[in-house]
């Protein structure tokens, strides 16, 4: 059909921003995990949004922030990198969280890109409304902006308007993928995000950042039904003891939650088995940047 429009839009900004929930929001339900947690989101990913005629390709990167390891660096590499071929830079920002340093390096560095750039204030239902339109000034004196608008991803405040603007602004040509699809992510790639969404959510600052989920199977069964193993990397046993919990009920809670979000996404029954491993310095290990989608980064 020659009246469609498609076109990608880069979603990035700092950690804990609401990149995800945004995304989540303007698709119309879940594609990328969330928790409190800074920097849950580490590669890229694909959400599909649909608005009239357009298709807009949303992708979610991860926060840019300062890097200090190795999966650090691949995860501030795959932000910039899914800007690339973008049709649209949105940077959000956390207007409750006010304007810090890192926020503002993005806006400079964005500056000069030759793509239309939107600005994105979210959480504005808990930001302190005298100082929104001082943030947006600010801003807008670093780089460009297109547009600004002022939002709330978890209210759906504002939303309408942005979705409209994005659509708007994609260029003419085919939709990329069907009408249904909402994510280009993989059900084994979605069933591990879960799972560590699950870990995040549970044992909040109990568990440190460095925890990762390895599939080991992923089985289709004649019923129609999915068959998971993973693995949960920790770097220490107090760490494993910390997931497994007391006589492995917090091991048995995650995995039940993660089950019942994973069925009911895929719609069909899942069958997940979870075991936790203690693996030092599995952040150093190639083989481990593959099964999380990142590139190995010196």
């Amino acid at each position: 059909m020659t009246d469609q429009t498609c076109g990608l839009v880069a979603v990035l900004g700092a950690p804990n921003a609401g990149k995800s929930t945004l995304v989540n929001a303007l698709v119309g339900q879940k594609v990328a995990i969330v928790s409190p947690k800074a920097q849950t989101t580490r590669t890229r990913l694909m959400g599909v949004a649909i608005e009239g005629d357009a298709q807009i390709l949303l992708v979610d990167t991860p926060g840019i922030f300062e890097p200090k390891r190795r999966l650090d660096r691949a995860m501030v590499s795959a932000a910039w990198g899914g800007t690339e071929g973008a049709d649209i830079l949105a940077l959000v920002v956390d207007a409750k969280g006010g304007l810090k340093d890192k926020v503002t390096e993005i806006a400079e560095a964005i500056a000069t890109r030759p793509e239309p750039k939107y600005l994105i204030l979210n959480k504005v239902d808990l930001a302190d409304k005298a100082k929104l339109l001082l943030h947006a000034e600010r801003l807008n004196g670093l780089a460009p902006f297109a547009e600004t608008f002022f939002v709330s991803a978890s209210t759906g405040d504002g939303l309408p308007e942005l979705k409209a603007h994005f659509a708007k602004a994609m260029p003419v040509g085919p939709w990329h993928y069907p009408e249904d699809q909402v994510s280009d992510a993989t059900e084994r790639a979605l069933a591990a995000e879960v799972t560590r969404e699950q870990l995040y959510l549970q044992l909040h600052a109990e568990l440190p950042y460095a925890s990762a989920i390895e599939t080991e199977q992923y089985n289709e069964r004649e019923d129609g039904s999915v068959e998971i193993h993973q693995q949960i990397m920790v770097e220490r046993p107090t760490q494993r003891a910390i997931v497994l919990g007391k006589q492995g009920a917090r091991i048995k809670e995650i995995g039940a939650r993660a089950r019942a979000e994973l069925s009911n996404i895929m719609g069909r029954p899942v069958h997940l088995y979870l075991h936790v491993k203690v693996r030092p310095g599995w952040d150093d290990e190639r083989d481990m940047y593959r099964e999380m989608g990142l590139d190995w980064v010196e």
